[in-house]
């Protein structure tokens, strides 16, 4: 845009300058011309008003000395055709000089000036020569300061036009960050007043977008929060229902589906109440977090005889993410393990660094493995599950940067990992 501006300015400006100047030098040439004549005019005046008053043995000594003193080459054209001073041919202009009187007519290399004089014998004509160099020998430079100018006001131009394209760009710039910011999920972002009303109406009609989409989004969290606060009502209900069946397999897996769903519906409403976007950059260390979750999965994992091995660095490892969304994924992670393979499956939990600079943690088994990577699709059901925990992983990755990435383990389990972007430098 504002390549475009300036390339406006420049066209229009040197058109202008073009229609302007062109004649403009043209006229200066047809000026310096006629001052270069009017200036041989007045030179020759002295010579012109003594030529009368004069013998004719004297002219010769008259015009020689008028030669000498100017340089210009001067001939005299006698009445009887005889010539004093430089030999020139007559030609027909010294005729019509007798006729019309003084006038300037062009010669070889310049133009000669014929003025009719009176001498003893008669009418005679005064003829000299000046030459062209003379007569245009100011103007070069008078184009040149003419050229000068032209680009002085073409740069004028381009300098007024670089603060008009700032001045107008500035605004249209605001107007495209902020959609920038919106489209990256910061919805408080909004589009400040800039004085120019086209750009206003766009920038308030942006703004009022952001409130509608804020509104309905906060509307839509507070709905599905609303809901999953009703199902915990039922799912009470069932497990009071479930307490009371008699000890037996199938009651204990009714028991574990009722606990599994609570668990769900937890997450729900949890994901319902996370806010929209935080107001600072998030920053959390993943190695700390890892460690405490799996410290606190170790004592089920005892509980059911798995061996469980955690692979940590010593120093800290920050993420763009917060601990509590670092803590649910885990959590949601060791707990697919939990609940998708049978008791005594080992485990393994690992924090690295790619090799770019990004983070991950992985959580492998040595069970089934995966049913494909369908299993992320929100809503979708695997084996009882709802597949919400790996929604939420994916979910924690994506809002740090990152992906999750599905694959078999080693052993031939499966393995979960999540790639995290590195926290941004504070300050």
């Amino acid at each position: 845009m504002r390549r475009r501006i300036l390339l406006t300015l420049l066209a229009s400006t040197s058109i202008v300058l073009i229609a302007f100047l062109v004649p403009l030098m043209v006229i200066i040439g047809d000026l310096a011309v006629d001052r270069a004549q009017r200036q041989v005019v007045l030179e020759i005046q002295p010579l012109v008003s003594r030529i009368p008053v004069v013998g004719d043995e004297d002219l010769a000594a008259l015009v020689a000395s008028f030669t000498a003193s100017s340089g210009r080459g001067v001939t005299l054209v006698l009445a009887d055709g005889s010539t004093v001073g430089e030999p020139r041919p007559i030609d027909p202009a010294v005729a019509l000089a007798r006729e019309q009187g003084a006038f300037f007519t062009e010669a070889p290399g310049g133009r000669d000036l014929l003025v009719p004089v009176y001498t003893e014998d008669g009418e005679a004509v005064l003829r000299v020569f000046v030459p062209a160099d003379e007569l245009t020998a100011a103007v070069p430079r008078a184009r040149l300061t003419l050229a000068l100018l032209g680009l002085g006001l073409l740069a004028l131009s381009v300098g007024l036009g670089l603060l008009l394209a700032r001045a107008f760009l500035r605004p249209i710039g605001e107007l495209s960050a902020t959609a920038e910011r919106l489209a990256g999920g910061e919805l408080a972002a909004r589009v400040p007043p800039s004085g120019i009303r086209e750009i206003d109406t766009a920038g308030g009609a942006l703004n009022r977008l952001a409130g509608r989409v804020r509104e309905l989004l906060s509307l839509e969290r507070e709905e599905v929060a609303d809901l999953a606060h009703r199902l915990r009502t039922p799912v009470a209900a069932l497990r009071l229902d479930a307490e009371t069946l008699p000890a037996a397999d199938a009651s204990d897996r009714l028991r574990d589906d009722v606990d599994r769903l609570e668990r769900m519906v937890d997450e729900v409403i949890r994901e319902a109440r996370r806010p929209l976007r935080a107001d600072l950059p998030a920053s959390a260390d993943l190695c700390a977090v890892v460690r405490d979750r799996t410290a606190f999965w170790a004592v089920l994992a005892e509980d059911q005889a798995r061996p469980m091995a955690v692979v940590v660095p010593g120093t800290a490892l920050f993420v763009a993410a917060e601990d509590r969304d670092l803590a649910d994924a885990l959590d949601a992670l060791i707990g697919n393990v939990f609940s998708h393979t049978p008791d005594g499956v080992a485990f393994r939990v690992a924090v690295g660094r790619t090799t770019d600079g990004a983070a991950w943690v992985e959580v492998s088994d040595a069970g089934p493995g995966l049913p494909g990577a369908e299993v992320l699709e929100r809503g979708s059901s695997e084996a009882g599950s709802t597949g919400l925990g790996l929604d939420i992983a994916r979910r924690t990755a994506e809002r740090a940067g990152g992906s999750i990435e599905l694959g078999g383990a080693p052993g031939g389990g499966a393995l979960v990992r999540l790639v995290l972007q590195p926290a941004p430098i504070a300050g």
